[in-house]
Parts: structure tokens; sequence; C-alpha cells
């Protein structure tokens, strides 16, 4: 089954990133064209977050999937946050229904569902690295299954104020800190990037730990993941997160529920950009 051809009617979803890659678009687009639907997806850009929104409500732009800077910023300027992005105050996702922005955070969900798939045990502590937007959805998934830790931000106004939210302990910096589970869920090693080359954590904080867990999803294999596979770690990648995230996403944009097997193939499909 393919797709109508594009048409007047045709249903537009974006992604709003600072860094767009054609992940989003790939997993979407291979699904419209396996379910026949009438939609199109594209990345996209911005240097004016307050008149992409304005955009996506006055042309009818049916999603809108939004990365960092933007995850809080964007709170403002829609008319719903649902319990998802309300409770950490963080969105990913924006639903426009004629004109009603809802928002959303499938991230949150994702990390969810990959905290019981993985069978990651709560009575380990979790140290987990990064407090923004991301960060709240990782962190708040964790704590709300049940697990404490220590959360690393360099900003202290942030991360001290994340962690009493949380109930956790903070501290500005990894170094000499180690727990079972490590959690990466800032820009390092993201492709790209000015730390595309380097660990998250050290080496030693690795070996440490029974279970690795890198948000970053470009590329999936980062330092920190190739380093835990080789020391024979339990890994947790950022290609697991994106896949769920956006099956969840396709799902509030379209109405269709998708399989794990269709999860699955349109994921190793996007990954191959």
């Amino acid at each position: 089954m393919t797709r109508p051809e594009l048409n007047k009617d045709t249903r537009l979803c974006i992604s709003l990133a600072a860094r767009p890659s054609n992940h989003g678009t790939r997993f979407h687009n291979r699904l419209y064209d396996e379910l026949g639907l009438d939609f199109v997806y594209k990345s996209m850009t911005t240097d004016d977050i307050d008149a992409a929104i304005a955009g996506v409500r006055a042309l009818g732009i049916r999603g809108c999937s939004v990365s960092m800077p933007w995850k809080e910023a964007v709170i403002a300027l829609v008319d719903e946050m649902t319990p998802s992005a309300s409770a950490i105050q963080s969105v990913n996702t924006i639903v426009n229904d004629g004109g009603k922005l809802s928002a959303y955070n499938t991230d949150y969900l994702a990390i969810e569902q990959l905290i019981a798939s993985h069978g990651l045990d709560r009575d380990q502590r979790v140290l987990l690295r990064g407090s923004g937007g991301m960060g709240r959805a990782v962190a708040f998934a964790f704590r709300d299954a049940g697990f404490s830790g220590t959360l690393v931000a360099r900003n202290p106004l942030t991360g001290q104020g994340l962690a009493a939210e949380l109930g956790w302990e903070w501290a500005e910096a990894a170094d000499g800190l180690g727990a079972p589970i490590i959690v990466n869920v800032t820009p390092i090693g993201m492709a790209g990037g000015a730390d595309a080359g380097s660990l998250a954590f050290t080496q030693e904080q690795v070996a440490q730990a029974s279970v690795v867990f890198d948000v970053v999803a470009m590329p999936v294999e980062t330092p920190l993941i190739a380093a835990a596979r080789a020391a024979g770690k339990h890994v947790v990648t950022g290609g697991e997160v994106i896949a769920l995230q956006a099956a969840a996403q396709f799902e509030l944009y379209t109405g269709v529920s998708l399989t794990a097997e269709q999860v699955q193939a349109a994921e190793e499909y996007a990954s191959r950009a």
C-alpha cells in the first residue's frame, strides 16, 4: 500500500530541532507509505520559536515534534498541557486540533516503557547527567518508577531545583561519582557537536556500572555506548528512545496504533540515513 499523491488535503507534520536530522522524516514517511496515510513529515529548524508555533496553529500543521532547546519555551505558546507534559513542565510533541494546540511529552512515555522492558532494578541507584527538557523527562520517569539517585548538572540553579523536585541528590560534576545505573542526557557524544568524540562518563564509571543508558540518538553507537558494550555492560540506547517516542507521536498525529514489528522496521529504516 502507498499513500495518496500529495494533494490539497494532505496533512503536514513537522519537527523543530536546533540540528535537524533525517530520522523523524524517514521514520514517519515510511509508515505513511506502508499504511497508505495521506500525511507528509518534514524536519525543520527556526530562529524564532514563537513565530514557528504560531505558524503551526495558523497553517493547520497537524503535529509538531519539539527538540532542544525549545522544550520548555513552547509551554507558554500552547493551549493545553496534557499530564505527560504538565507533570514535568517539558514538551516534545504538539498536536493541532482545529487551531487548539495540545502539548505532550512522549520522551517521558518512552523512558517509562524502556525502564520496564529492560527490567531495570529500582533498588539500584541512578547517576543521571543533564537537567534540560529531556533531562527532566528522563529523571521524572526514573523517579516515578521508584528510583532514587544523583542528578549531575553544571547549572546550580536548575540542577538543584530539579534535584529538589525529584527528591534526589545534586552534584555540579560527575567526577568521583558512580552508580549501578548511569544515564547521559547531555549532547556529549552527539554527531556534529563539539563533544562528538567524548565520553559522558569516564571509563572507570562505566566499569563500576551495571547499566549504561545514553539518550543521544545521533549516532546510536555513541562513544559511551561503545565503551559500555566493550565492557560487557547492559546498554540502553538513544535509538530505542527515539523509536518509542516517535511511535507515540505517530499515534497522536494519525490516530493509528503501531505494532512492535512496524516500529522496529521503521526505526531500522530511519537509522540507515
